[in-house]
């Protein structure tokens, strides 16, 4: 049984990705899917790609990239990587 979260949470999340790279695309396909899968109209996604928004990037502190932010509902978490371990995904957003 899955523990989704209660249907008026929102999450706000960022994705800073580097250009159109492999890695970059498989994260925001990856990411997209489980949101539109488990989240439905529940979610908000901003891709940021620091190539064209270094600004956003310095900001955030960021070392790698892919980065996720999920800046709703608190508390605030960063995931790295291609958004492929859908397990460790699904943790970090707190929705299992």
């Amino acid at each position: 049984m899955s523990a989704d979260p209660a249907p008026a949470e929102l999450f706000v999340l960022e994705l800073y990705v580097t250009g159109q790279t492999p890695r970059s695309l498989r994260a925001v396909v990856n990411i997209r899917k489980v949101c539109e899968e488990r989240l439905h109209d529940r979610y908000q996604l901003e891709v940021v790609d620091v190539y064209q928004q270094p600004q956003l990037a310095a900001r955030e502190q960021l070392v790698a990239a892919p980065t996720l932010v999920k800046r709703q509902p608190l508390p605030e978490r960063r995931m790295v990587g291609d958004m492929s371990d859908r397990q460790r995904l699904l943790f970090g957003l707190g929705i299992v």
